[in-house]
């Protein structure tokens, strides 16, 4: 419930502080007097959007703090899902800057305006006659049968199935979509894989092969020069290795006069090892060396192979080609994890719609029972406010269609004359209708759901007599079960709230300020005479004012 609400430097509010009681309060005053003012400031707490034009005193910030007793509302997972801290007394400040910039706190940690929005739905509902239209919004009007219909756990459910129904849908037709454009060209990207598969590539192939090439290509050539090289060492009279032999056992001779010498001796005997060593390598080598055409076109064939492969896809290397060799397997790997994918999502989908129908027809099949029940509680009431002729009927039709609250459509009929054709509620009602319809509705809802804190906004407007006593009575009835407000100009609704305050106008100085005040026992005499007989309160109006209040 709404505790308490302290407005400054806002319109032609300068100060203003109030506490309110749970049950019914009345809020009284002349037209202009400040009623919607309160409402505007309200509304901001709310989340609606501000500007400079609601300050009073444009040098000064204007700053609206709401307190709410919410222990009875069950709105923790409301605070921990936005990170909020939560306090059975909550505060919502919402502060106007002189800059023009707005500021919005949640017991004192900083909000935007759509988690405001989003908390105050769970606060308060302003009833106004602009909102008497959404009687004839479908989506309302399920609603309120759903209230009735006890469907809200499976509306909750099907809303949190059909949620992830539309997800894995979405998905569904994206993946079959990449399928597609993959399966155009599976067939050539199979080709172009198995192309550079039967190439057997490996990163070091195309520098070995052109090796390989050079040395089959000149085999003729480097025989030659190593049979040179080796004709040259092994000469008998003058060849290196003859010349490094009589080196060695000329230096031997040495070594006993000298650690230089021995010195000298090791080092050429390590050269003569060395050479020796490399000559019959050279023998090995060229004994290797022969001529062999076939090996020869071999190695050309698979160089030629890597090279048309590197042209083809516009490449100067083999590891690119390894790349393009490893996207392509991934692309046909791709299209049988696609598949798979789809499949897996496909059964997921089938299991969905399935729960989504069976959800759907307990959702339908009850409100089938409540609409009757809708209907009666409907009729019972609006004849009490003067419409002792009207009737409704509430056609419920079933479609293939999954909607956000099940697969139905509604068709709320209604005739407010006896022998009328029924007519859609929003064509055929008048606005007085509505606003008594609406009430009637909010009565009921009482009964079946909790809703927040209620501001009834001139819900009375163009009623007297004997029906205005009967709505005061309703909303009455209603605060049993929560905090009901009524802004109301009728004395038989003024004189049935629990407590009664009176918006008014004064003025200070050269300023006309608005201002809000609890009025006593009194006070509400007064008040309700003059509503009764305007300023001139004679003792006849004072007597009634009495009456009605007791």
């Amino acid at each position: 419930m709404l505790a308490s609400l302290s407005i400054s430097n806002f319109a032609l509010i300068d100060k203003l502080g109030i506490d309110f009681s749970d049950g019914f309060s009345i809020i009284t005053g002349e037209t202009g007097a400040g009623k919607s003012i309160l409402l505007g400031a309200l509304g901001l707490v709310l989340g609606k959007r501000a500007d400079l034009s609601s300050l009073k005193n444009k040098e000064e910030k204007c700053v609206i703090e709401a307190h709410f007793q919410i222990a009875n509302y069950k709105l923790q997972p409301f605070f921990e899902s936005n990170d909020l801290d939560y306090e059975d007394e909550t505060i919502i400040r919402r502060e106007i800057l002189p800059s023009g910039k707005s500021r919005a706190f949640i017991n004192d940690s900083p909000v935007n305006l759509q988690e405001l929005q989003e908390l105050s739905v769970f606060l308060i509902d302003i009833h106004s006659q602009h909102q008497t239209q959404e009687l004839s919004e479908e989506l309302f009007q399920f609603q309120i049968i759903d209230s009735v219909a006890h469907n809200q756990e499976n509306i909750n459910l099907y809303s949190a199935i059909l949620s992830s129904f539309k997800k894995d849908k979405s998905q569904l037709s994206t993946l079959t979509s990449k399928l597609q454009s993959l399966l155009k060209e599976q067939d050539y990207n199979t080709f172009l894989l198995e192309e550079l598969l039967s190439a057997k590539l490996k990163v070091k192939d195309q520098e070995e092969l052109e090796q390989v090439y050079e040395q089959l290509n000149n085999v003729e050539f480097i025989k030659e020069n190593i049979d040179k090289s080796l004709a040259l060492a092994n000469e008998e009279q003058f060849g290196i290795l003859q010349n490094l032999k009589e080196i060695k056992i000329a230096l031997q001779k040495t070594i006993a006069f000298s650690p230089e010498y021995q010195s000298l001796f090791d080092r050429i005997n390590s050269v003569t090892i060395e050479f020796d060593d490399i000559i019959s390598e050279l023998s090995q080598q060229t004994e290797n060396l022969v001529h062999d055409p076939e090996n020869l076109e071999l190695v050309n064939q698979k160089l030629q192979n890597i090279y048309n492969l590197q042209k083809k896809h516009q490449v100067n290397s083999v590891a690119e080609l390894l790349d393009i060799q490893n996207d392509l397997d991934n692309k046909v790997v791709s299209v049988v994890e696609l598949e798979f994918e789809i499949n897996k999502l496909a059964a997921k989908i089938e299991k969905a719609t399935t729960e989504l129908d069976t959800l759907a027809i307990n959702i339908r099949n009850n409100r089938l029972k409540a609409v009757p029940v809708l209907s009666e509680k409907l009729i019972f009431i609006l004849e009490q406010l003067g419409m002792p002729n009207v009737r409704f009927n509430m056609e419920l039709k079933e479609t293939d269609h999954y909607f956000a609250n099940g697969k139905d459509e509604l068709q709320f009929l209604f005739s407010a004359n006896k022998g009328s054709d029924f007519g859609l509620l929003k064509k055929v009602a008048s606005g007085g209708e509505l606003s008594r319809i609406m009430l009637a509705v909010k009565g009921i809802l009482a009964q079946y759901s909790s809703l927040p804190t209620i501001i009834f906004d001139e819900i009375d407007t163009g009623v007297s007599g004997e029906i205005a006593n009967k709505m005061a009575a309703i909303m009455k009835d209603m605060s049993g079960k929560m905090q009901v407000f009524s802004i109301t100009h009728l004395p038989q609704i003024a004189a049935k709230g629990k407590m009664h305050y009176k918006v008014y106008k004064s003025i200070q100085g050269n300023t006309t300020i608005s201002e809000l005040k609890l009025l006593t026992f009194e006070e509400r005499i007064v008040e309700i005479a003059e509503m009764l007989s305007g300023k001139d309160i004679s003792d006849s109006a004072l007597n009634h004012a009495k009456a009605l209040l007791n």
